[in-house]
């Protein structure tokens, strides 16, 4: 019987992506399962000042609802010629109004208006990702990743969501959402946290 670990979000490219890093690690013995799985409980807002510390909120409320072990992450776009915003606010930077969708595209469009005149050279910015395993015991863990690039002037790309069609990593071409899904896997901010967390994921099905 496997070990259900929850990530605790409604977000099904998250959810695809926990799923294929523990298929490609060979991390057997874990069911991943969302929130929208599960009975709904209060979820705390995100009010923490770092990606750290909204990352273990949720994971610890997570796992202290449902009783399972728990990851939660939380993500974000800095930009360079903002200071290091959007940061913490990325998800809600245009508002808060609106479907997943509509709040994506408002949030990108106005980071879009807000560099309309800022030149290419200074148009670096960073994906952060932190992601934390809570266990109904209260074994924590903590993971931080960072993918480096730059912002385009206009949205190329259908693959990933938020941020994805205007960021360009280091070195790269193409936008975050026109790679395939598991070659963003294998570099992304996201992929760096959940991949830091294997050895913790894998104790939890007894595996080494």
């Amino acid at each position: 019987m496997p070990t259900q670990l929850l990530l605790a979000t409604r977000n099904s490219g998250k959810l695809g992506e926990l799923r294929r890093i523990l298929e490609i690690s060979g991390v057997d013995g874990l069911q991943v399962v969302g929130l929208a799985d599960l009975a709904s409980f209060p979820e705390a807002p995100e009010t923490g000042a770092t990606f750290e510390d909204n990352a273990l909120a949720k994971a610890r409320d997570a796992a202290a609802a449902t009783g399972l072990p728990s990851v939660a992450d939380d993500s974000g776009l800095t930009v360079d010629a903002l200071g290091g915003m959007p940061g913490v606010l990325s998800a809600r930077w245009a508002g808060r109004h609106g479907s997943r969708d509509e709040r994506d595209a408002a949030n990108l469009s106005l980071v879009l208006d807000q560099l309309a005149d800022v030149p290419d050279p200074r148009r670096g910015a960073a994906f952060v990702c932190a992601a934390a395993l809570v266990t109904p015991s209260g074994v924590e863990h903590v993971a931080r990743g960072e993918w480096h690039g730059w912002l385009t002037r206009a949205p190329r790309g259908s693959n990933g969501f938020g941020y994805d069609p205007i960021f360009v990593p280091e070195g790269q071409q193409r936008t975050s959402a026109e790679r395939d899904p598991a070659d963003k896997d294998a570099v992304s901010h996201r992929g760096q946290a959940l991949r830091a967390l294997l050895p913790a994921l894998r104790e939890l099905t007894g595996t080494l």
